[in-house]
C-alpha cells in the first residue's frame, strides 16, 4: 500500500491508428472464420476441404503479421499461426492411423479438431473483446 493515489494527472497515451486497427480486425475476422471452417469440416465426414482453407488462412496471417506489431492484434496473429502449425503437425502425425485402422484415425482427428475449434473460439472471443490472447 505504498502507492500514491492522490496524483490524478492523466498519463500520456500513445496515439492509435484506428484505420490500422480496423484493417487488422477485418483480417482477424476473415482468418478466424477460415480457421473455424477448417475445424468444423475436419469433424464432418466427407467435408475435408479444409487443407486449402488452412493454407489460405496461414498465408493471410503470415503475410499480415508484421503490420500488427505493436498492437494487441499481434498476439492473435502469433496465436493463429501457432494453432495452425500445431494442428497441421498433429494431423500429419496421426495420418497413418487412417491407413492402418479407420476408427483410431477418426478418433484422433476428432480430438485434434475439437482442440483446434476450442483454440479458434477462444481467440475469436478475445479478439471481439479487444483483448490480447496468450498462447
Amino acid at each position: 500500500m505504498s502507492e500514491d493515489f492522490t496524483d490524478v494527472t492523466p498519463k500520456a497515451v500513445a496515439p492509435v491508428d484506428l484505420a490500422l486497427l480496423q484493417r487488422l480486425n477485418t483480417i482477424g475476422v476473415i482468418s478466424y472464420v477460415l480457421h473455424l471452417l477448417v475445424a468444423v469440416a475436419a469433424m464432418v465426414p466427407g467435408a475435408q476441404f479444409g487443407t486449402t482453407l488452412l493454407i489460405v488462412a496461414l498465408l493471410i496471417d503470415w503475410t499480415q503479421r508484421d503490420s500488427a506489431e505493436g498492437t494487441w492484434h499481434a498476439s492473435h496473429f502469433r496465436y493463429r499461426i501457432r494453432s495452425v502449425v500445431t494442428a497441421g503437425v498433429l494431423y500429419l502425425v496421426t495420418l497413418p492411423l487412417w491407413a492402418l485402422l479407420l476408427l483410431p484415425g477418426m478418433i484422433a482427428w476428432i480430438i485434434i479438431s475439437v482442440w483446434f475449434l476450442y483454440r479458434i473460439a477462444t481467440g475469436f472471443i478475445a479478439m471481439n473483446k479487444g483483448q490480447e490472447i496468450h498462447a
